[in-house]
C-alpha cells in the first residue's frame, strides 16, 4: 500500500505548539544583556541529529531547521530564564528580567524529551490490571439479562444489563473487520503499556438459544444480528464527561490564517490539571498513529475544511472519567480498517504525530524494544491469543497488515530518535 502524500501544513504543523500552550512554569530563552554576555545552557545528553519520518530529514521535507514546527519539546528545553518584550524604533526585541525562577520549580520534562516522574505519577490510574481482568472474567460468565437501545453509539449497537449487575456496550459492527479493530486495538494497547485508558472489553458470541444470550431471545430478534455474529462487551463506566482538545487546539484559527502559538508570558502560572492531561494526550496520539485511528481527533481535524469551529466542540471517542482520566473509547476504526484507509488519513496522522515531541518514557521504551526486535505482530498475536478466548473467530492481522504495523513502530521510533538529536542540540 502507497503511502499518501503529505498534506499541506493548515494548522496542523503547529499542534506540538498548541500543547506547549498549556505547560505551566516553564521559562524562555536567556539572551545577552547588551553589557554582559550570559552563559550558554548546557544541551542534555542525546543521541546524533537522526532521521525524520520515513528516512527523510526536515530539510527534504521542505521544513526549516529553525523556526519552522515546534513542539512539546521546543519549549520545555529551553533554558531557565524568564523574559519580556520591548520594542524600539519600531523593531521588537527580547529583554531578559531579573527575577529567576523559584528554587522548587520542578520541570514537567526529564532529559529533554520525556515527561517528569512527578508528573506520571499524577496520572489518574484508569481502569487498572486486576480491575479490569476481574470484569472480563465476570462478563464472560455472566448472562444477558436485557437489552436496551441507545447511549452505546450505532443504533446496532446495545446497553445490556449483565446478570451480575454490571452494564455493558454491547457493540455490533457494519461488518465484521470493525469487531477486530476493537478487540486488536485493545490488546495492542496492552502491549504499548496504555491499557489501563482503554474500558475492558470482551468479544462474546451472539446465540439466541444459548446460555449467555437466552434470557434476550426475544430482544435479539428485534436487533437484527445475525446469529453466531461476534460482538464486543465494553465495560459501561457511568458519569463520563466530553473532552475538548487542549487550548489552543479548540481556537477558532480564522480563514486562511493558521494558529499562533501563545507567548511566554501566557504560559506561565497555569494549573497543573493542564500538563497532567497532555501526558495523556501525547500517548493518545501515538496509539491512535500506530493504529491508524481515523475516529478520534483526525476527524475533527478533516472537518475543519467545513467547519472552522470544530476544535472547539468535543472530541469524537474521547471521554474523561470520574478521576478526571481520559478514556480512549470506541477503538473500531483501528489496524484494519484503519489500515485499508491510509491513504486518505495519513496526511493528518502523521502531521499530528509529528506535532509530539514529549512522551512518557515507558511507551518509548516499549516501542523501542519493538523496532529493535521487529516484533509488533508477533506480540501483539501473543497478548490476543493468551488473553481473549475467541480470538479465533475473527482471526488476526493479514502479514500485509502486519508488515504496516511494524513499519509504522518503526516510524514512531525514528520520530522519537528526532526529538532525542533535537533536544541535544537546544
Amino acid at each position: 500500500m502507497k503511502r499518501a502524500r503529505r498534506a499541506a501544513p493548515g494548522p496542523l504543523p503547529v499542534l506540538g505548539l498548541l500543547l506547549l500552550g498549556v505547560l505551566p512554569g516553564l521559562w524562555t530563552v536567556l539572551l545577552r544583556r547588551e553589557a554582559a554576555a550570559l552563559p550558554e545552557p548546557r544541551p542534555p545528553a542525546g543521541q546524533p541529529p537522526g532521521r525524520w519520518g520515513w528516512g527523510r530529514s526536515p530539510a527534504a521535507r521542505g521544513e526549516s531547521g529553525g523556526g519552522g514546527q515546534k513542539t512539546f519539546r521546543t519549549l520545555l528545553a529551553v533554558p531557565a530564564a524568564a523574559t519580556g518584550r520591548e520594542e524600539r524604533d519600531g523593531e521588537e526585541r527580547l529583554a531578559v528580567t531579573d527575577s529567576p525562577p523559584p528554587a522548587d520549580t520542578a520541570s514537567p520534562v526529564e532529559r529533554g524529551i520525556f515527561w517528569s516522574r512527578e508528573l506520571e505519577e499524577q496520572v489518574p490510574p484508569g481502569f487498572a490490571a486486576e480491575e479490569a481482568a476481574a470484569w472480563l472474567s465476570a462478563a464472560r460468565a455472566a448472562r444477558v439479562a436485557s437489552l436496551e437501545r441507545g447511549g452505546c453509539g450505532r443504533s446496532s449497537n446495545r446497553l445490556a444489563r449483565l446478570s451480575d449487575g454490571s452494564r455493558a456496550c454491547v457493540r455490533y459492527g457494519i461488518n465484521p473487520e470493525q469487531i477486530q479493530g476493537e478487540a486488536l486495538s485493545y490488546h495492542l494497547a496492552g502491549v504499548l503499556g496504555m491499557q489501563e485508558r482503554l474500558p475492558p472489553m470482551a468479544l462474546a458470541l451472539v446465540e439466541a438459544r444459548g446460555r449467555q444470550w437466552e434470557p434476550v431471545r426475544e430482544e435479539l430478534r428485534g436487533s437484527h444480528w445475525a446469529e453466531g455474529a461476534v460482538v464486543s462487551l465494553t465495560r459501561w463506566v457511568d458519569n463520563l464527561t466530553a473532552v475538548v482538545a487542549p487550548a489552543p487546539w479548540g481556537a477558532e484559527p480564522g480563514a486562511g490564517r493558521r494558529l499562533q502559538p501563545l507567548s511566554a508570558g501566557e504560559l506561565v502560572g497555569l494549573p497543573p490539571s493542564q500538563l497532567v492531561e497532555l501526558v495523556q494526550w501525547s500517548d493518545l496520539i501515538l496509539f491512535d498513529y500506530l493504529t491508524a485511528n481515523f475516529d478520534r481527533l483526525v476527524s475533527n481535524l478533516f472537518s475543519l475544511q467545513w467547519d472552522p469551529r470544530v476544535m472547539r466542540r468535543a472530541t469524537s471517542n474521547l471521554l474523561r472519567g470520574p478521576d478526571g482520566g481520559l478514556v480512549f473509547m470506541d477503538n473500531e476504526a483501528g489496524l484494519v480498517h484503519g489500515y485499508r484507509l491510509l491513504a486518505m488519513w495519513d496526511p493528518y496522522n502523521e502531521p499530528l504525530l509529528r506535532s509530539v515531541c514529549v512522551f512518557r518514557e515507558g511507551t518509548a521504551r516499549r516501542v523501542a524494544e519493538l523496532h529493535r526486535r521487529r516484533s509488533a505482530a508477533a506480540e501483539l498475536r501473543r497478548r490476543y491469543r493468551a488473553r481473549e478466548p475467541l480470538w479465533a473467530r475473527l482471526g488476526f492481522l493479514s502479514e500485509r497488515q502486519a508488515e504496516l504495523l511494524q513499519a509504522r513502530v518503526d516510524f514512531v521510533h525514528r520520530h522519537i530518535a528526532h526529538c532525542r538529536a533535537q533536544a541535544a542540540v537546544l
